[in-house]
């Protein structure tokens, strides 16, 4: 009989109040994955999605909650080669984060920098893989140009914002309050716009003396469809990643032909392995070194035991944090004797 570990599921579709501590079995690790004892495990809006039952995992996946882990390798499923137990991972799932031991396969994770904490690299998959696919590969952002990135005091971007700067991008924010504001541009951001007190496209436009930005990163959707269409530049690139104000708008799609746009989206989380081992070579290759400059960092709002999931649900729903919220999953729980699990 498999050992137990507690994790997170939702009882039902709702808010918060349906997540559950329940007890589950101790995963075991399949051909190339490999068993992780989870020390952190990073909160997104995916996860609020699959609570509020509009987010189901893909087939094959598990039905506890969480995209992405750090913690420990505690064994290794057949053909591993790039981890040995004792190695500090972080690393994408598509689901089963929020728990005490998790299986990911070895070439969606990537080994925890030095001197990162785990609540920190908890904070790294999901952000930055998504950041990078949608804003460095389908859009193409390149140094020199402006970026118009929508929720700048998000976990997606905060994370945007570093790592545009660092390559060579002028960024443009979007943010719900003055305090978020100031936030992002102690981030690096050049302009930060309110976009409850004025009009994010006017605004926009005058940060670039009228041309309107290179690349815009959207996850808001609905009226902004149409509006980032009339913002983007000639020969401009909309990334959508997330439709938090719904996927439906009324469009004049005059712009998209006037102005050449190119206007690209994607998920993350049904992605074949293979795709995001890519990608994670790709973040080795070209962000890893970042962080180890210091120039780009998993930005921490709060962190929040396993057992009170339900108020880090309830953080983010608020909308009031900046960065990531972050499970601090607890560390003491027994390892089960591997024998009991063969």
């Amino acid at each position: 009989m498999s050992a137990s570990m507690k994790a997170v599921i939702a009882r039902e579709a709702g808010g918060p109040e349906v997540l559950s501590v329940v007890e589950r079995p101790w995963p075991a690790p399949g051909e190339g994955e490999v068993l992780v004892r989870v020390h952190a495990a990073g909160v997104n809006r995916p996860d609020v999605m699959q609570r509020e039952g509009a987010y189901p995992p893909p087939p094959g996946a598990s039905d506890i909650l969480g995209l992405e882990i750090a913690g420990k390798v505690e064994d290794c499923g057949p053909g591993v080669t790039r981890f040995a137990v004792g190695d500090a991972v972080m690393g994408l799932v598509a689901g089963g984060a929020y728990a005490e031991w998790a299986v990911v396969h070895e070439t969606n994770a990537l080994k925890v920098p030095e001197g990162m904490s785990f609540i920190e690299a908890a904070a790294f998959p999901e952000t930055y893989f998504t950041v990078w696919s949608n804003v460095f590969e389908r859009a193409r952002l390149a140094a020199g140009e402006t970026i118009l990135i929508h929720g700048g005091a998000s976990g997606i971007g905060t994370t945007a914002i570093q790592l545009a700067v660092a390559r060579g991008a002028r960024v443009i924010v979007t943010a719900g309050s003055p305090e978020k504001c100031a936030a992002c541009l102690k981030l690096g951001a050049a302009v930060a716009i309110d976009y409850k007190r004025e009009d994010f496209v006017e605004a926009a436009r005058r940060a670039t003396d009228g041309r309107g930005p290179d690349v815009i990163l959207d996850m808001v959707g609905g009226d902004y469809i149409q509006r980032n269409l009339d913002a983007v530049a000639v020969d401009g690139r909309i990334a959508q990643i997330a439709f938090q104000h719904g996927p439906r708008a009324d469009l004049n799609l005059t712009p998209l032909l006037m102005k050449r746009i190119t206007l690209t989206g994607s998920t993350l989380r049904a992605r074949p392995v293979e795709m995001k081992a890519a990608l994670a070579r790709a973040l080795e290759r070209e962000v890893l070194p970042l962080l180890a400059q210091g120039r780009a960092r998993p930005v921490i709002d709060t962190t929040f035991p396993l057992a009170a999931v339900a108020d880090a649900h309830r953080r983010i729903d608020s909308g009031a944090h900046v960065g990531k919220i972050v499970l601090d999953v607890n560390e003491g729980a027994v390892v089960p004797d591997r024998e009991t699990n063969a």
